[in-house]
């Protein structure tokens, strides 16, 4: 499933040896990490990574969503909502300064729908790509 994210994401993405072999081991090795299935019925329909992170330079921590996905088929039944909500919910009990999250540049229905849960935009982020 997180495959389909991605390819969602970027119609190019595929997925090297590293990622293949270790990207939900290294999620699911890091206790401050939480992985939820998003459920309807019996289904699994999609998915939401979050957790704490450390600062970079200063001794605080902060929530973070780092992925919320739900397959095109399930979209907008409200599963994405209860599933942010409870997100935010647990972030908010550990007693976090802030959650925060990326979008990728033109998904503006993500967008939209981070900012009705009362996100706002705090920066934009660029990428130099210097690899293969």
């Amino acid at each position: 499933m997180a495959r389909q994210h991605f390819c969602e994401l970027n119609p190019n993405f595929l997925p090297e040896e590293d990622w293949k072999n270790s990207y939900f081991e290294t999620i699911l090795a890091n206790p401050d990490n939480r992985l939820r299935w998003i459920e309807l019925g019996a289904a699994k329909v999609g998915f939401i990574l979050f957790g704490l992170e450390s600062h970079r330079f200063l001794p605080r921590r902060r929530g973070v969503i780092f992925e919320l996905y739900v397959r095109p088929d399930h979209r907008r039944q409200g599963a994405a909502l209860a599933a942010a909500t409870k997100a935010i919910a647990e972030l908010k009990s550990a007693g976090l300064p802030n959650v925060q999250l990326e979008v990728m540049s033109g998904n503006r229905g993500a967008v939209t729908f981070w900012k009705s849960l009362g996100f706002e935009q705090a920066t934009e982020r660029y990428v130099l790509r210097i690899g293969n």
